[in-house]
């Protein structure tokens, strides 16, 4: 009898630290349902979509919100949303396809493929390989040139990419530090097109989508047929969620390989699942090679990273199309993506068999989102104690978006300080060059200064008299916080001579690289 009481009390005792700790449940799905439903009202997100795939097996599908903030078509497991940087994964295993068919290595120069490509000095160009453009240890700073497609709408095109790296100072010793960039997976897409014959977008839908049977994934949004499949994307415009365009990559000009497919979580489970099977999928057919998979989940680049006693993390690096880290003794991969109005995260615990994929058609809301859902569901299969990461991650972005606010908010306090004040705009008009980003004009036009791009068109907004000789330039482009300072420098006689830039924002998008510019003047235009 006491043998029994003890059992009985043994189980009651589990059953009470399961409860406690959030992970007994009859029903999963009930269960993300309230956790991303909560998400969805603390962070203003109008629609995002989950999938959770466990042992092979979908446990968890379901889209949540609208497509759009007018609340007429409700999200589901079908909706299209821009996965942003998760595409990079996709192009990564372009390239393990390439390699399995012997048509180049990991190891191949990029110049004996482009032979045009060209970096920052001789002995990078040469020594640089395919998985150099996948491992973000270029030696160039954060974003470098990504205002070459940041905004979008600009003329810039795969011919002057390649080419590009030859203007920028490095940052540090090549292959010796993680700075994440884009500009060279387009690189690599680039590469792909040459070494098949096929664009980007083409071998993308024919190598990977097809044998997947991923019918409803695109490598672009022009390339949705039926556009009412596609989430409208969202952001905050002067403190409102407000509906904006869709980022569209110029498929004639730049290809999609650092960021262009727009999928959904039916078909993304498929793809979750294809690789915590190491690229094998189906009735024992292989996308790509063992060998080559975990060479995309090997550490190429170590990062930096707070431990976190919780997780008991020991490393933290980059594969190629993957961030890498160990959580409570199992190896996490994962990556994020975002572009305007659209963030999402893919995470995969390949010990556990797990596999969670959360997509959003809300910034800046939707990160909040991704990370506190992502992080609610892994806590629960490593049955870890409970924690209120929707809370934790208010705090955090209230904290942030507070202090660059305020930051923003003096700025412009002090711009309106100087309204009136007498600026001999002469001193400043003109053409400006930089060697990468190419021409802009400043001009005058109805008393007032305005910035003009010739190759970003977006790029075009008032400039306001800031302080000494720098003004502070409200872009007409408003899907994100981009606003920039033009900080001249005078010659003898007090005339521009040219100007550099930075952000306004301590939050600015890293993509906005207005720091690498370094304008020269070489027409006085009056």
């Amino acid at each position: 009898m006491r043998r029994k009481h003890l059992i009985i009390i043994l189980l009651l005792s589990i059953l009470v630290f399961l409860t406690s700790n959030g992970l007994y449940s009859k029903n999963i799905s009930k269960d993300i349902d309230k956790l991303v439903l909560k998400a969805m009202r603390e962070f203003n997100v109008v629609g995002t979509a989950v999938v959770v795939v466990k042992d092979n097996k979908i446990v968890h599908m379901k889209g949540y919100g609208y497509k759009t903030s007018c609340k007429k078509d409700k999200v589901d497991e079908n909706t299209l949303f821009a996965i942003a940087s998760n595409s990079k994964a996709f192009t990564t295993s372009a390239l393990a396809i390439l390699v399995d068919e012997g048509k180049l290595s990991w190891k191949t120069k990029v110049v004996d493929i482009i032979p045009e490509f060209k970096m920052y000095n001789p002995y990078v160009t040469e020594n640089f390989m395919i998985e150099d453009l996948l491992t973000h240890r270029s030696g160039l700073g954060l974003g470098a040139g990504d205002l070459m497609f940041f905004p979008d709408g600009g003329n810039f095109t795969i011919d002057d990419i390649v080419k590009v790296f030859q203007y920028f100072k490095p940052t540090s010793q090549f292959r010796t530090h993680f700075d994440y960039d884009n500009l060279l997976y387009f690189v690599a897409g680039e590469v792909i097109r040459r070494v098949s014959g096929k664009r980007w977008e083409d071998f993308v839908k024919e190598k990977i989508f097809a044998p997947l049977s991923m019918k409803n994934s695109y490598t672009n949004y022009y390339f949705i047929k039926d556009k009412n499949l596609a989430a409208t994307p969202h952001s905050e415009v002067d403190g409102k969620i407000v509906p904006i365009n869709h980022y569209v990559f110029s498929p004639d000009r730049i290809n999609g390989a650092a960021g262009g497919i727009y999928s959904c979580v039916k078909d993304l489970s498929k793809w979750l699942i294809l690789h915590l099977n190491g690229g094998a999928y189906g009735n024992g057919k292989r996308l790509f090679s063992e060998k080559n998979h975990r060479k995309m989940w090997t550490i190429h680049t170590v990062r930096n990273f707070k431990p976190e006693k919780r997780y008991r993390t020991h490393f933290a690096g980059y594969g190629l199309g993957w961030v890498l880290k160990d959580v409570s003794g199992n190896m996490m991969v994962s990556h994020t993506g975002g572009l305007p109005g659209f963030l999402s995260k893919t995470v995969l615990i390949p010990d556990i068999k797990l596999g969670i994929v959360v997509l959003t058609n809300t910034s800046p809301g939707g990160g909040a989102l991704y990370k506190a859902v992502t992080r609610t569901i892994v806590d629960r299969y490593l049955k870890l104690k409970k924690i209120e990461w929707i809370k934790k991650y208010k705090n955090i972005i209230q904290k942030r978006s507070s202090s660059a606010k305020r930051i923003v908010k003096n700025v412009w306090l002090t711009v309106e300080k100087n309204e009136g004040k007498k600026i001999d705009f002469n001193k400043y008009k003109g053409i400006y060059e930089d060697r990468w980003f190419g021409k802009i004009e400043i001009k005058e036009e109805d008393g007032n200064l305005f910035f003009r791009s010739f190759r970003s068109p977006k790029l075009r907004g008032k400039m306001y008299y800031y302080k000494a000789n720098t003004f502070a330039i409200k872009w007409d482009y408003r899907d994100m916080d981009a606003d920039a300072f033009a900080i001249f420098c005078l010659d003898e006689n007090g005339n521009a001579a040219g100007f550099k830039m930075k952000g306004i924002s301590p939050e600015i998008d890293f993509s906005f690289d207005f720091q690498d510019l370094n304008f020269k003047k070489v027409k006085y235009k009056f």
